[in-house]
């Protein structure tokens, strides 16, 4: 089974990070919540 962080990467939502190991670790052992938002009126969206 893949994990979540594996998940994302291979769907194209994550292009970088830093403390990639760090971020499998939390993923796997604890619930996370995220928040995006976006303004529509900017030239690019960064999140």
């Amino acid at each position: 089974m893949m994990s979540v962080f594996d998940t994302l990467k291979e769907r194209g939502f994550i292009a970088q990070t830093t403390h990639e190991e760090q971020i499998r670790d939390l993923l796997e052992k604890e619930k996370v919540t995220f928040y995006i938002g976006f303004d529509p009126t900017a030239d690019s969206l960064h999140v």
